[in-house]
């Protein structure tokens, strides 16, 4: 890398790669959700997705490059990492957890990639190309924002509760139960 113009290219031929991967990948997860919410999370992403590569078309447009060459390994791997849970055998709200957190992790990956990207073409001048980046920055915090409520509201109490009825009715397992259905409740 010789400037940080080239950086940010390389930067955006990742992201692009990166976000071709998950067009591929969150039909799958949405087809493997139990929960309708997390479903409705992943599909409308996936929407969300195909507007992101369509706006990284319009950044190589304005940059005058070709996005095309470069394989995002990174997500690659958390794609990867991902799929084990398409494969997995369980209760309904404990595979929509680990989806959940796969697919977190994956935002999370994205969001510290478009940022960085973000910073570099504000401080190139790039303003349409920053605008474009930013727009994309906040819908992957959106999607994050989204999973986690879905995670604490629906599916990890509904995992807690299938597994709190696994263990029994020893008391410290319904002193637990108590608790939480006090604290959702309590919302």
């Amino acid at each position: 890398m010789d400037s940080l113009r080239e950086l940010m290219v390389d930067e955006l031929k990742d992201l692009y790669s990166a976000e071709n991967q998950l067009l591929k990948a969150l039909p799958k997860m949405a087809k493997k959700a139990s929960s309708s919410q997390l479903k409705q999370a992943f599909t409308g992403h996936l929407k969300e997705t195909e507007g992101h590569v369509k706006r990284l078309q319009q950044i190589a447009t304005i940059l005058d490059i070709d996005l095309g060459g470069k394989k995002c390994h990174a997500m690659e791997g958390l794609v990867e990492e991902g799929s084990e849970v398409l494969d997995e055998d369980g209760p309904d709200a404990v595979i929509d957890t680990a989806l959940i957190g796969a697919a977190r992790r994956v935002e999370h990956y994205e969001m510290a990639a478009y940022c960085s990207t973000h910073g570099m073409a504000e401080q190139l001048g790039n303003d349409d190309v920053a605008k474009l980046l930013e727009q994309t920055v906040n819908e992957e915090e959106a999607a994050d924002n989204k999973l986690k409520a879905i995670a604490q509201d629906e599916v990890m109490p509904a995992a807690s509760d299938s597994e709190e009825s696994e263990d029994g009715d020893d008391e410290e397992t319904n002193g637990r139960a108590a608790k939480s259905s006090k604290a959702r409740s309590a919302k």
